[in-house]
């Protein structure tokens, strides 16, 4: 399939903004509500409404699926619905969200999204344990996007972990 790691975001590769948590661990992120972290001078990003259908794919309406999520009114139940989340949050440039959900022994300091990428759709390829039964969890999935005007798509299989009765973003598991 050639190499993912040309298509892995700079942030995600350990260029750019990451600088890994500060010592003695990160600290606690205060909660945004939906598009806040984007910086000014970036482009806006798709309009989400309450009622526009969720772009993780799940056909509910968003305030009902990832923004009660993204606003902090609900928590993921499952790995694959905190994945969800995660992917509409990279949609609406919610960087805040992105931060919290990430553990903290692997959160990067900030995040830098590139402001002309736009995410097109995702694809769940796969889910082991990360049910409300579990203390841990994978996702694999594809999720497609442009840049630039070109379509492509990035392909992860991600971990994740409850921490505090929270499932939280853990890493990526390396490609096969």
């Amino acid at each position: 399939m050639g190499d993912l790691s040309l298509k892995t975001p700079k942030w995600q590769r350990g260029e750019g903004n990451r600088t890994g948590p500060p010592p003695g661990g990160a600290p606690a992120l205060p909660p945004t509500r939906h598009n806040r972290g984007v910086s000014k001078n970036k482009p806006r990003r798709p309009a989400v409404t309450p009622t526009t259908p969720c772009r993780c794919g799940s056909g509910e309406p968003y305030r009902d699926c990832c923004g009660g999520c993204h606003q902090g009114r609900t928590a993921a139940p499952t790995a694959e619905r905190l994945m969800r989340s995660r992917y509409s949050a990279f949609v609406v440039a919610d960087t805040g969200y992105l931060l919290r959900t990430w553990h903290p022994t692997t959160r990067p300091g900030g995040l830098d999204l590139e402001p002309a990428q736009r995410w097109t759709g995702l694809e769940i390829l796969g889910t082991t344990g990360g049910s409300a039964f579990h203390t841990e969890g994978t996702v694999e999935f594809r999720a497609h996007y442009t840049l630039h005007g070109q379509a492509d798509s990035q392909y992860e299989h991600s971990r994740f972990v409850r921490e505090n009765g929270l499932w939280v973003y853990l890493d990526a598991l390396p490609p096969a």
